[in-house]
C-alpha cells in the first residue's frame, strides 16, 4: 500500500459495537495522537455497504465509497492493522428493513426484488445478495483465526463466576438430528491434482437430459479440497415432522441454525420447520397467502394482521404443537419468527450454561428438544448436554481455558459456499465439471433438495496446521477436530498426518464428538486446551466454551494473522448487540462490554511495534494493565440502570489508561503528557460519571438503527464536556 495508510484502521459497524465505538475510538485516537500513531476508520456496516452499491442514484453528499473492497486490497498486504468489530450480518429481513430506513432518510435506493422477473429486478437482486449473510468476513480474513482468552479476563472469570444453571441427568433436554440423507451422509471430497487444476463449472441435469449452468467460471488450484454435498428436502420434513410428533409433554421444541452465515441454504431450512410446524393453518390459508415460510412466522403474523379468522386459526395451530423456544417471551418471539434470530452458535451456549433451559411462551423455563439437522456438527452439542448431565454443571473458578485455532482463509468450507449453493428445481443430477470436461464430484438429486460446493485451499491449510502446532507447543493440549468417516475431514487429514510427523509432533486427530468429550473432560481438570478446527467449528467453538468460561464470548482475544504479514484483530461476538440498542432507546443505558474492544486494542498496538515503532508497545502494554484493572476494580457494565454502563466503563479505562502510561519510564515524553491527563482524570471523576449518568432512565433517539444520526449518536454516546474537554 502506499505511505498513506493509516498506522490502525478502526471498522465503523453495526448496532451496540457501533454505539460503544462513538464513546471509545475518540478516546483511542487521542491517546495514539500523542504517540505519533494514525488511524482512520472504514466503514463496514450494513448501511454503507448498501449505499456503496448505487453511487449512481446518490447525490455527491450521500455517496459512500466501497471501503470493505478496500479493506479487501489492505489485508492482503504487510501494511495491514485492522481492528474488526462485530458487523450485521444480515438477513433478508434485516436487509428489507435497512432499505426501508435509508429510503426514509432520503437515499434513493430500489426495494429488494424478493421475485426479481426483469433484468433490471435481477442486477439489483445481484447487487443486494453481495450485502447479505456474512459478506464481510471472507473479505476481510485472509489469514486464520487464534482465539483465546486475554490472561487478565480469565483470571477475573475464575474469581467473579458467572451464574450458571444446573444439570441433573433427569435433565430433558436432548440434541436430535438427522437419521441420514443430511449434508454430513452425501458429502463427496477430492484434492485437486495439477493435471485437473483449472477452471470448472457446477451443471444441473434434468431427467430429461437438458443441461443448465448453474455457476460458471469456478478455478481450483492444485492441491484445493473441493467438496460436494446435499440435503434431501423430503428427508428434512420426515424428520422434522418425525420429532415434532414424539416430543414430551412440557418440553419445548426448536431449532439452532445460523441463517446469517449460511445465507442461502440455512433460510431455506428454516423455511421448511415454519412449514411444518404451521402445515394445518397453511393447509387451510396458504394459497390465499403470499407468504414465504423462510420468512418465518414474524412475517406472516404482520400478513394477516387485522384478519379476526386467520390470527384466530393462527393461534389455534401454534397452540395444536408442542410449545415453542421463545427469542423473547415477553414480546411474543418465537423461535421460528424471524430466522436471523435463530444464531445456534448464541442459542445452543445459552441453553447448555442455563443448565439445558430454554424460556416457554408462559414466560416460564423448561427444557428443550434442539433440533440440528445436519450431523456434521450437531455431535459437539449433543455431547456436551450429555457431558453436563452425567457430570453436573461447570465450575468456572477451576476449569481450564478453551483456546482456537480456525482454518478461516480464503474463504474457507461453508463459510465460503454462499456463491454455490443451490435449491434443485426438479430431479435430476447437480455435478461439478472441469475444463476438460471430467466429472469430479455428482449427486442425483430430487426437486427441493439443497446442494451446496465448497473449498479449502492448500496455502491456507498448510498455515493452519502450522498455527496450530505453535499453540500446542505453548499451552500443552490440542487437538485435531476431524471425523475420518466424513469426506472433507479425511482429505484434510491427508495434509495434517505428514505435517506432524515431519514437525515431530503427536496431536490427537478426533471426530468432533469425541473431541468435545476430550476438551471438556480435560477443561474440568484445570488444563489449558487448544482446539483446532475447520471454520464452521471455529465459530461454534469460540462461542460454546467462553460462554462457558466467561460468561460471553465478546470477552475473547481474536487474532488473524494474516497470510502476508497484516494483522487482523477481531473484537468478540456481536449476538446480544440488538438487545442493547432497544434498551438504550429505552432507558439510556447501553450495557455492551468493551472489554473485547480493548484486548483487540492491545494486539493491534503491541503488532505495530514489531514494525519498529516502540511508542506503540507503550500504548499496548499500557493497555492490559488498563484491562487489568477495570476489571478488577468491578467497572464494567451492568445490566440495569443505575449500573456502570459502557460510557462509564470507557471513562474509567481511559484514566487506568493514562496511569499506566504515567507510570512506565520506557519513554519519558508519553510518562510526562499522560501524568497531567491521569490527573485530570482522577480530580474529575465525580463530576464526569455525574455527567455521564445524568440522562439514564429515559428514552434517547439515535435517528435511526442501521443508519443513526451521527450528531444524535455522538450526543447520546459522549454526554460528559468534562471527559470530552480533557480527552480532546
Amino acid at each position: 500500500m502506499t505511505k498513506t495508510t493509516p498506522d490502525i484502521i478502526y471498522t465503523i459497524v453495526d448496532e451496540a459495537p457501533e454505539l460503544a465505538r462513538n464513546s471509545l475510538l475518540p478516546i483511542i485516537t487521542a491517546f495514539a495522537e500523542a504517540a505519533d500513531i494514525k488511524i482512520e476508520t472504514r466503514d463496514i456496516s450494513l448501511a454503507g455497504r448498501i449505499l456503496s452499491l448505487f453511487p449512481e442514484l446518490l447525490s455527491d453528499s450521500q455517496r459512500v465509497s466501497d471501503d470493505l473492497a478496500e479493506l479487501g486490497k489492505l489485508v492482503k498486504t504487510p501494511d495491514a492493522n485492522v481492528i474488526k468489530l462485530p458487523n450485521v450480518s444480515a438477513s433478508v429481513p434485516q436487509l428489507q428493513d435497512a432499505i426501508k430506513e435509508l429510503q426514509s432518510q432520503g437515499y434513493p435506493i430500489p426495494n429488494y426484488p424478493k421475485d426479481p422477473q426483469t433484468d433490471a429486478e435481477k442486477a439489483v437482486r445481484a447487487k443486494y445478495d453481495r450485502v447479505k449473510g456474512s459478506a464481510v468476513n471472507p473479505v476481510l480474513r485472509e489469514g486464520n483465526s487464534d482465539r483465546r482468552s486475554a490472561k487478565a479476563v480469565k483470571s477475573y472469570a475464575k474469581q467473579n463466576p458467572h451464574r450458571m444453571g444446573e444439570w441433573t441427568a433427569e435433565n430433558k433436554t436432548t440434541v436430535v438430528s438427522m437419521p441420514g440423507d443430511d449434508f454430513f451422509a452425501n458429502e463427496k471430497s477430492v484434492t485437486i491434482t495439477s493435471a485437473q487444476a483449472g477452471s470448472a463449472k457446477i451443471v444441473f441435469t434434468g431427467d430429461a437430459g437438458k443441461a443448465t449452468v448453474l455457476k460458471d467460471g469456478l478455478a481450483y488450484e492444485e492441491g484445493t479440497i473441493v467438496d460436494g454435498t446435499y440435503l434431501s428436502a423430503k428427508a428434512l420434513r420426515a424428520y422434522i415432522k418425525a420429532e415434532v410428533a414424539s416430543i414430551e409433554p412440557g418440553v419445548l421444541f426448536s431449532v439452532h441454525l445460523k441463517a446469517t452465515m449460511m445465507k442461502v441454504s440455512d433460510p431455506i431450512i428454516f423455511g421448511h420447520f415454519v412449514s411444518v410446524y404451521l402445515e394445518d393453518f397453511l393447509a387451510k390459508h396458504g394459497s390465499s397467502l403470499d407468504f414465504n415460510p423462510n420468512s418465518g412466522i414474524g412475517a406472516l403474523e404482520k400478513l394477516i394482521a387485522g384478519n379476526s379468522e386467520m390470527e384466530a386459526d393462527l393461534k389455534a395451530a401454534l397452540a395444536a404443537k408442542p410449545p415453542l423456544y421463545m427469542v423473547d417471551s415477553d414480546k411474543g418471539i418465537t423461535n421460528l419468527h424471524v430466522s436471523s434470530d435463530v444464531i445456534i452458535d448464541a442459542s445452543m451456549p445459552a441453553v447448555i450454561k442455563a443448565g439445558g433451559i430454554g424460556w416457554g411462551p408462559d414466560g416460564k423455563a423448561a427444557n428443550t428438544k434442539c433440533c440440528i439437522p445436519d450431523n456434521c456438527y450437531a455431535p459437539i452439542y449433543d455431547e456436551s448436554v450429555e457431558f453436563f448431565k452425567a457430570n453436573g454443571k461447570l465450575d468456572v473458578t477451576t476449569c481450564g481455558a478453551v483456546s482456537n485455532v480456525g482454518l478461516m482463509a480464503q474463504k474457507a468450507e461453508e463459510y465460503g459456499s454462499h456463491p454455490t449453493t443451490f435449491t434443485a428445481a426438479s430431479d435430476g443430477t447437480i455435478s461439478i465439471v472441469l475444463d476438460n470436461g471430467d466429472t469430479i464430484i455428482s449427486h442425483d438429486v430430487e426437486a427441493g433438495d439443497i446442494w451446496r460446493s465448497c473449498t479449502a485451499k492448500k496455502a491456507p491449510i498448510l498455515d493452519w496446521i502450522k498455527l496450530g502446532i505453535e499453540r500446542f507447543d505453548a499451552t500443552g493440549l490440542a487437538a485435531f477436530w476431524l471425523d475420518p468417516n466424513r469426506a472433507h475431514d479425511a482429505e484434510l487429514i491427508k495434509y495434517i498426518k505428514p505435517a506432524l510427523a515431519a514437525a515431530g509432533k503427536d496431536i490427537p486427530i478426533l471426530a468432533p464428538r469425541e473431541a468435545t468429550r476430550y476438551t471438556l473432560e480435560e477443561m474440568t481438570k484445570g488444563h489449558d486446551v487448544v482446539t483446532i478446527t475447520g471454520n464452521v467449528l471455529r465459530d461454534y467453538l469460540t462461542d460454546l466454551f467462553p460462554i462457558l468460561e466467561l460468561g460471553t464470548s465478546a470477552k475473547m482475544l481474536s487474532i488473524v494473522k494474516l497470510m502476508n504479514g497484516g494483522g487482523l484483530f477481531e473484537t468478540g461476538a456481536g449476538g446480544s448487540a440488538p438487545k442493547h440498542v432497544q434498551q438504550l432507546q429505552e432507558e439510556n443505558h447501553l450495557r455492551w462490554d468493551s472489554l473485547g474492544e480493548f484486548c483487540a486494542l492491545g494486539e493491534s498496538f503491541n503488532f505495530l511495534a514489531t514494525k519498529d515503532r516502540p511508542k506503540a508497545a507503550v500504548l499496548g502494554a499500557a493497555v492490559e494493565r488498563a484491562t487489568e484493572f477495570l476489571l478488577v476494580e468491578g467497572h464494567s457494565p451492568g445490566r440495569k440502570v443505575g449500573d456502570n454502563d459502557n460510557r462509564s466503563s470507557h471513562y474509567w479505562f481511559a484514566r487506568y489508561w493514562a496511569e499506566a502510561i504515567s507510570l512506565q519510564y520506557e519513554d519519558e515524553g508519553l510518562k510526562v503528557h499522560f501524568a497531567k491527563i491521569a490527573k485530570q482524570l482522577v480530580e474529575s471523576e465525580e463530576v464526569i460519571l455525574k455527567e455521564l449518568q445524568a440522562g439514564e432512565g429515559n428514552a434517547v433517539d439515535l435517528g435511526g438503527y442501521y443508519n443513526s444520526d451521527n450528531r444524535l449518536t455522538s450526543m447520546v454516546m459522549r454526554p460528559s464536556a468534562t471527559l470530552n474537554a480533557i480527552i480532546g
